[in-house]
């Protein structure tokens, strides 16, 4: 007649699995975007470099202009990431994939030889032309995944997300660079551009997908909004699960 605590105890601890496995389930695709940008940040850096390193005599000063610009786009993705969360979650989602179709233009990464120096022109300058017309665009929407990942900071929110959904993928994929000097034997720089090419329209449309279904499940702004602690505009499109699941 009068259901024991035990039953009550059990009861939730299997609502309570049960919940934590379809959210662990729909955060795997996150994870996995954060993962698949990282390993195609990380690899790519190597493959163009040597590309266009032959071109300029091999110096130190071409690794050092390329570091440069990589790491100049880098913080510019940074900076974009944090500009777009004032836009809110949908418009935030519908310019980055708009950025996304178009960044498919500049595949395949392969450098054009018509940018090979004639011998009367600033290398650094025609190095850095060079990257931003190969690389450019897709490099620096891959820099913004893992910021645009991370919860925001207002009053209610939880910070796990930097470390259960960015920090572990980023450093597996860190590895990306040794898989290339393993790979250089087998294949040559032309068929790892291809195959970073491919790999990297598969994260577009992974990316776009997941960006335009968390704006679409995005929930409307509060009717009424306290004037002592407004809520931070940082807007995250890739970890609501991963706030759910930490929970």
């Amino acid at each position: 007649m009068f259901e024991s605590p035990r039953g009550h105890h059990q009861i939730s601890i299997t609502h309570q699995s049960l919940r934590s496995g379809a959210v662990i389930g729909a955060a795997l695709p996150y994870a996995a975007t954060i993962f698949l940008s990282s390993f195609l940040l990380f690899l790519v850096q190597p493959i163009i470099a040597k590309q266009i390193l032959p071109w300029f005599g091999g110096s130190a000063a071409v690794w050092a202009t390329c570091l440069v610009f990589f790491q100049s786009v880098l913080l510019a993705g940074y900076a974009y990431a944090d500009w777009t969360t004032r836009l809110g979650p949908r418009r935030q989602a519908l310019a980055h994939v708009v950025l996304l179709a178009g960044s498919l233009a500049f595949l395949p990464i392969l450098a054009s030889s018509g940018w090979k120096p004639q011998g009367n022109e600033q290398p650094i300058t025609r190095i850095l032309l060079l990257l931003a017309a190969t690389i450019g665009l897709p490099y620096f929407l891959l820099s913004t995944t893992t910021p645009l990942s991370r919860p925001g900071t207002g009053a209610g929110s939880r910070a796990p997300c930097p470390t259960a959904c960015s920090r572990s993928p980023t450093r597996i994929a860190a590895c990306a660079p040794r898989l290339s000097l393993l790979l250089e034997p087998a294949f040559d720089l032309g068929q790892l551009g291809w195959s970073w090419s491919l790999l990297y329209a598969g994260f577009v449309v992974l990316c776009a997908a997941l960006g335009l279904t968390s704006a679409g499940k995005a929930a409307p702004p509060p009717a009424e909004a306290t004037s002592a602690s407004p809520p931070s505009p940082t807007v995250q499109l890739l970890c609501s699960p991963w706030q759910e699941w930490a929970r």
